[in-house]
């Protein structure tokens, strides 16, 4: 689970709002209108629509939302190029400050969990996973049992150790996999990582009913259908973008994939893309109902209540 985020803003530090919650659940459309009425910019917290040419399935402002509203953290990448949360947390501080230098409200709108992490709370930029290492973990952990392993991690990061269960075999192997790819802890590598701690969030968080928020899921992949999702994905994979590619194989475009290649139904691939966001809705309640935040709204607050939290 990740950490807390903060919620209120503290009396100092970088304000900025956050409208942050699970998929369909209105949060571009309430930031719009604090923007409008604040006289703010948006910073977009979303892991696809920095890909440029993956609007559509994103549901990333359209030109005429952009021209009413500046928006940033858009279209940085082709989907063949990486990405990571680290380098949006930079790009996004850095806007944040920009917006604020400027007289205005920065106001980061998404539901990429992770990015928003990433943001207040700081992420390393880990090695990758190596399967060799992974693999001696788990014999060792056979041969001598997990609580052996969690022995090693506290006699080289004892603050990762601390906060790990001595059974937890993912998290400590993890933990010990990154001490022997770097020769350094990796609670020392994430406390380097942390931004200073001069952000001064105010969390708004939508949290609606699973099934409105299903309801609203069903109807926003049928709008995307009728704006031309599907020609989107061909669009791509003309382009010479492939289905391997981890962009085009994120919700919808996966199961459009399936379409263009041949081997599925239009219509199959529709109900198996909301069922996928159904799913991956519930992973982002839950992940949201752990953070704190200024105020919670079940139902798509009108802008004026929303303000009004802001002071």
């Amino acid at each position: 689970m990740p950490d807390d985020v903060p919620g209120a803003a503290p009396a100092g530090g970088l304000r900025f709002v956050a409208v942050l919650g699970p998929t369909a659940s209105g949060k571009s459309a309430l930031a719009m209108a604090l923007a409008e009425r604040a006289g703010g910019e948006i910073v977009v917290c979303d892991s696809q629509q920095v890909y440029i040419g993956m609007d559509i399935g994103t549901a990333k402002p359209t030109p005429a939302e952009r021209a009413r509203v500046p928006h940033h953290a858009l279209d940085l990448v082709r989907p063949d190029e990486p990405f990571h949360a680290a380098r949006w947390a930079a790009i996004a501080r850095a806007a944040i400050a920009d917006i604020a230098a400027r007289g205005r409200l920065p106001i980061v709108v998404g539901g990429t969990g992770l990015y928003y992490r990433a943001l207040v709370a700081g992420l390393f930029d880990a090695p990758p996973p190596d399967p060799e290492i992974r693999a001696r973990h788990r014999a060792a952990a056979e041969a001598e049992g997990v609580e052996a392993l969690h022995a090693r991690l506290v006699a080289v990061d004892p603050d990762a150790a601390a906060a790990i269960r001595a059974r937890d075999l993912v998290r400590i192997s993890r933990a010990l996999e990154v001490y022997e790819q770097t020769g350094e802890p990796i609670s020392v590598l994430r406390r380097r990582a942390a931004p200073p701690a001069d952000l001064a969030p105010t969390v708004l968080l939508l949290d609606p009913p699973l099934d409105a928020l299903r309801a609203r899921i069903a109807a926003r992949v049928d709008a995307m259908i009728a704006a031309g999702f599907l020609d989107e994905v061909r669009a791509l994979r003309a382009a010479g973008y492939g289905p391997t590619l981890k962009p085009l194989q994120a919700l919808g475009y996966a199961q459009l994939g399936s379409v263009v290649d041949g081997t599925t139904s239009l219509a199959d691939a529709v109900a198996d893309t909301v069922r996928a966001t159904n799913a991956y809705a519930r992973r982002q309640r839950t992940w949201f109902r752990a953070q704190t935040a200024a105020r919670r709204f079940e139902a798509e607050p009108h802008p004026d209540e929303a303000l009004a939290v802001l002071g």
